[in-house]
């Protein structure tokens, strides 16, 4: 298969977007360009799914972006991350590979294949929703509420012993304040109140279990908000393998 302009894969927290399009990355020859407005934080790992282990298929690491580029505690916006990814996506193209945009964030996404014109401050100056001509290739995962809730909270559990709250306790420990980790949403807003005192162990379990569900919840509106605005997604059932999987994304590409 010759390189394409650029693929995009979407989809809900839980869906398995990172290892579809690290597979297709692996098989292209491509890079894949991060879409999540929290995995641009440094040592913010578990929390935000980051699942870096998924980029190193038989051995071989999978080259990815926009990953680990900002200091925990810091500031990004929508502006940046556009010019950001511009740069790195520019850079893709004249290796002559593969980029793939990978993500749940889904205005970051659509600020991408629909070109926002942006501020400074991430004011959307322009938003004229011309759908750029990488976007016939968008793909989204998709799968039944009853297991998407059941993978959410199998994932949360998973998480929390592989040491996601040593991981807040943590950023607290290097100076990140608890009012910038309340700020960055879910995992790192339920836990910090967990270790401030805030809310018992229980309670901060069954609260972050629910906003997260929620949040996906609000992922799935907004792409549907997308596909109203002129992005064609194609979606695939993210219980297929992920065999299966790659083969319907490369007959839909050619």
């Amino acid at each position: 298969m010759t390189n394409q302009d650029l693929i995009t894969i979407l989809g809900p927290t839980a869906s398995g977007k990172t290892r579809l399009a690290a597979q297709l990355a692996y098989q292209l020859g491509g890079e894949v360009i991060s879409a999540d407005s929290r995995q641009v934080y440094q040592q913010m790992n578990i929390g935000t799914g980051k699942d870096l282990g998924e980029y190193i298929i038989d051995n071989q690491p999978i080259q990815y972006h926009l990953i680990d580029i900002v200091a925990a505690g810091g500031d990004y916006n929508l502006y940046e991350y556009q010019q950001d990814f511009e740069r790195v996506y520019t850079q893709i193209k004249q290796n002559n590979t593969t980029p793939i945009l990978c993500g749940g964030s889904g205005l970051y996404i659509q600020a991408i294949l629909q070109d926002f014109k942006l501020g400074k401050k991430s004011e959307i100056e322009s938003q004229e929703l011309r759908v750029r001509n990488f976007a016939e290739n968008v793909f989204g995962l998709t799968l039944p509420l009853d297991l998407r809730r059941e993978r959410i909270t199998n994932r949360l559990h998973q998480r929390l012993n592989e040491g996601m709250i040593d991981e807040v306790r943590g950023l607290m420990a290097t100076g990140v304040p608890a009012e910038k980790l309340i700020y960055y949403g879910l995992e790192y807003k339920f836990i910090t109140q967990y270790l401030i005192g805030e809310l018992s162990y229980e309670s901060m379990i069954e609260r972050l279990n629910i906003a997260i569900h929620q949040f996906a919840k609000r992922q799935m509106t907004y792409f549907r908000k997308m596909e109203k605005d002129g992005v064609n997604i194609t979606w695939l059932d993210a219980t297929l393998s992920l065999e299966n999987l790659v083969e319907l994304v490369f007959k839909s590409l050619n």
